[in-house]
């Protein structure tokens, strides 16, 4: 019998997380560590080749953050050094790069009234301007490229957990969420479904100030004509296409309800397809993005010329 040759140990991860300051570099790695990964923010670079020995490889995936204040921190020799690492045959090298509009970093800068780091006295969007160009060459090697401008903190660590969990989840985690239309879309919805096609409990005084999980608002909308029939549909899609989007190796799936303002309708059909998938033997997540956001008429529209006197 011929001797079987060696198996080769595996490769050891090694993930480079960069990109623009305000992109949302610590809330990535954040979750780099919940997910099991030995983080390192800002670690100087010339100390790279000693934590990546070859005989101390094999372990835990390795992320190391770097950005513009990071010492030593030269993009093109980052570029050079991680292009050499990728040659290793004990590493499997990768490189994450979060971007985001200028627009929208200015708006969070000013928002928490932070320093950009590269703005030195000036306007933060020239701090910007110079950072973008600084990053240019790890934004063109990169393998992954997020842009995080429509992303809540949710958002992105939903993004993060579903590219670089370290071990696939022995059931398909999934998210059941609500939204607003009037104050966007979730950028990481799988399958969206619309409700604003019935009737909107805000134009009733007594239902304008509750939401979808009081039992006034719950009882309106299920009274609707439209919602049972409705909402059996979905139903049975959503319980059809889960096991078909787990045979494709998917992680997660995140389900999203959205009506106008996000608060009544999309929140409680959240909640029954909640229910629906627990009666179906899963733990789904629920969350509820706008609950808590002002009822206002401007969001909602103009209400309907038949609108009953009392709801």
């Amino acid at each position: 019998m011929n001797p079987q040759p060696p198996t080769a140990p595996p490769r050891q991860r090694l993930l480079l997380v960069t990109g623009m300051s305000g992109a949302g570099k610590s809330t990535a790695i954040e979750v780099l560590e919940d997910l099991g990964w030995e983080a390192i923010d800002n670690f100087p670079m010339r100390l790279l080749p000693s934590l990546v020995r070859r005989e101390d490889s094999g372990g835990a995936p390795l992320a190391i953050g770097v950005d513009s204040r990071t010492r030593g921190f030269m993009p093109a020799e980052i570029v050079r050094e991680f292009a050499e690492l990728s040659t290793r045959d004990d590493l499997a090298v990768g490189t994450l790069f979060l971007d985001c509009a200028s627009e929208e970093i200015q708006r969070r800068y000013n928002e928490t009234r932070r320093r950009h780091p590269m703005a030195r006295g000036r306007p933060v969007i020239e701090g910007i301007k110079a950072e973008r160009e600084l990053l240019e060459p790890l934004r063109k090697a990169a393998e992954l490229v997020v842009d995080t401008t429509a992303f809540s903190a949710h958002d992105l660590q939903l993004a993060v957990r579903e590219r670089f969990a370290t071990e696939t989840p022995m059931e398909l985690t999934v998210t059941v969420t609500s939204f607003g239309f009037a104050r966007g879309m979730p950028p990481l919805a799988d399958l969206l479904f619309d409700m604003r096609f019935l009737d909107n409990p805000h134009w009733y005084p007594a239902l304008r100030p509750q939401t979808g999980r009081d039992t006034a608002v719950a009882e309106h909308i299920a009274a609707d004509p439209a919602f049972a029939p409705a909402f059996a549909t979905i139903r049975d899609c959503v319980l059809e296409l889960l096991p078909r989007y787990a045979a494709q190796d998917r992680a997660y799936l995140t389900i999203a309800f959205g009506c106008t303002g996000g608060r009544h309708r999309s929140v409680y059909s959240a909640e029954r397809m909640a229910a629906a998938l627990r009666d179906a033997g899963r733990s789904p997540t629920v969350i509820h993005r706008d609950l808590d956001a002002r009822a206002t008429d401007v969001i909602e529209g103009q209400a309907p010329a038949d609108l009953p006197v009392s709801g």
